[in-house]
């Protein structure tokens, strides 16, 4: 048996052997040469960017709720997706909300809101607010080209603390200091200690630092828990109501969420031609979200004939035959972050049959009902409640409930759920499920207020295993999803420019696949 201590390279840590493949010199003449003979980095100061002063009042709103109060609101860390190989960073919402920072910057930064005396704070506001980061490290230091993650060799400049103030209007400091930051004064209010409050579970080291601090200083962790709790459920609530900035960003990611189900369309011929035709229409929505955004706002769900039936249908390995209707739901993140979410369902053949299209248009008929009741002053729980009763009406007309309609819409049945089992909208943003946190009187029981941004979606999901259904109507599964916009009278249907009907979108089909349709 060998002797592992023996062989060479054996005592190397562990930690270190990941860059074993790189093969990167070490003398002294190679780190030496490597921080000679760059060019200065000549670049000015870049102007405010546009989002700046919509994030600073959000900032103010945050900051009149918790007055005298340390405020923690991490960015989070890169995550491995295999080995030495990370995803590509995504921010924290909250944080991405409060700084205006999308697409990937700076992994494991963090906002700061330090309390001041009342009104003396950003924009008369509790609080001085503070961007800790790790700036790009100089040209002459061995991370320039030897540091995988944060090396400017291998994944491109990233700003410095002065160009990253100048466009978020946001001081900022070295990441170094952050621990100081958090934990200075920290300790029981009532005696005379700083109360922190975090954003928590999205970067480990903050969770750690913070809880550490508090243990050392006698806080009540179970009551801190609640506290960081009632932070989280703020920053939901803070996007309930979008501002002129977030709106126009929903605006783009619709705008190209609508180009990327044009390239579905063009792609369904190819799609029935492939074992994997899920995948086809998958990769080309793909395609297009990359290249107009930043990533997908969520898995696309690309479901042909019964995969509809399942809700969350992401692993997108079927077949699309003659026949099948597909459905597609699917958004473009904008490289702020903001996400659309559409669902269209369509005939893989260019055509409804006539059970396809009678089944469609109940759907449809409650996505309208829905739309009918979306203005101000309308609970948001009553957008549900207009569609299913549409759905509920049509279910006892099909005669398909084992009850009278009054009992299946009585809390004590729900019968007609079993095909539609979710519910029919949701708010939407830098989140698919956006506000998630909320409280459910300002989200389920919440009144509808003009700039207020969620889906209408309802469906009718018939699986080839229900025999509660009649045989032609198995295997069916159709969703239309819609975003909508309230505005001061009504509401607006962001993705109105998709068509719904089952004869428009027949002749949208035609148009695309013919090359007619300009888009």
């Amino acid at each position: 048996m060998t002797d592992s201590s023996q062989t060479p390279g054996s005592d190397q840590p562990l930690e270190d052997r990941v860059n074993n493949r790189s093969q990167r010199p070490t003398s002294a003449a190679f780190k030496s040469f490597m921080a000679s003979q760059w060019a200065p980095d000549l670049s000015e100061l870049p102007e405010a960017d546009a989002v700046a002063p919509f994030a600073a009042k959000r900032r103010l709103a945050l900051s009149q709720k918790f007055a005298g109060e340390r405020l923690v609101i991490p960015a989070g860390p890169l995550k491995v997706r295999s080995n030495d190989t990370d995803y590509r960073f995504r921010p924290h919402s909250g944080f991405a909300h409060l700084t205006g920072l999308g697409l990937d910057h700076e992994p494991e930064a963090v906002l700061v809101l330090e309390p001041t005396d009342a009104g003396d704070g950003d924009d008369g506001g509790n609080h001085v607010a503070t961007l800790y980061f790790s700036p790009m490290a100089g040209r002459d230091s061995e991370e320039f080209y030897s540091n995988a993650r944060t090396g400017e060799f291998w994944i491109g400049s990233r700003p410095t603390l002065g160009q990253l103030s100048a466009r978020l209007g946001l001081p900022t400091a070295d990441l170094l200091q952050l621990e100081m930051a958090i934990t200075k004064d920290a300790g029981v209010v009532e005696f005379g200690g700083m109360r922190i409050r975090l954003l928590r579970e999205v970067d480990m080291n903050c969770d750690a630092l913070v809880d550490t601090s508090r243990i050392n200083t006698g806080v009540d962790l179970e009551r801190s828990d609640e506290l960081d709790g009632d932070l989280s459920e703020a920053l939901s609530e803070l996007r309930l109501v979008k501002d002129a900035w977030e709106i126009n960003e929903m605006r783009s990611s619709v705008a190209a969420t609508i180009n990327g189900f044009h390239d579905v369309v063009r792609a369904l011929p190819r799609a029935l031609a492939h074992t994997r035709g899920e995948r086809v229409i998958e990769g080309a929505f793909f395609a297009r979200a990359r290249e107009e955004g930043n990533d997908l706002g969520y898995d696309t769900i690309a479901a042909a004939g019964n995969n509809a039936t399942v809700l969350h249908w992401i692993r997108n390995n079927g077949t699309v035959n003659e026949g099948d209707l597909v459905l597609v739901d699917a958004g473009v993140e904008a490289e702020s972050l903001y996400t659309a979410d559409i669902t269209r369902t369509l005939p893989a053949n260019g055509h409804f049959n006539d059970i396809q299209r009678k089944l469609y248009h109940a759907v449809l008929d409650a996505a309208d009902a829905a739309f009918a009741v979306a203005k101000p002053g309308t609970r948001f729980r009553d957008l549900h409640t207009a569609a299913i009763q549409v759905l509920a009406e049509r279910l006892d007309f099909w005669g398909l409930l084992p009850v009278s309609l009054e009992v299946a819409l009585s809390t004590e049945g729900q019968q007609h759920r079993r095909w539609m089992p979710h519910g029919t909208s949701h708010h939407l943003g830098l989140d698919v499920h956006d506000c998630a946190q909320a409280k459910a009187d300002l989200y389920l029981d919440g009144i509808l207020e003009e700039g207020m941004v969620f889906t209408i979606e309802p469906g009718l999901y018939f699986k080839a295993e229900d025999l509660a259904v009649p045989q032609e109507f198995r295997g069916i599964g159709i969703r239309i999803e819609d975003d909508v916009l309230v505005t001061a009278d009504g509401c607006e249907n962001l993705s109105a420019a998709l068509p719904r009907t089952a004869q428009d979108v027949e002749a949208w089909m035609a148009s695309v696949q013919a090359g007619t349709d300009n888009a």
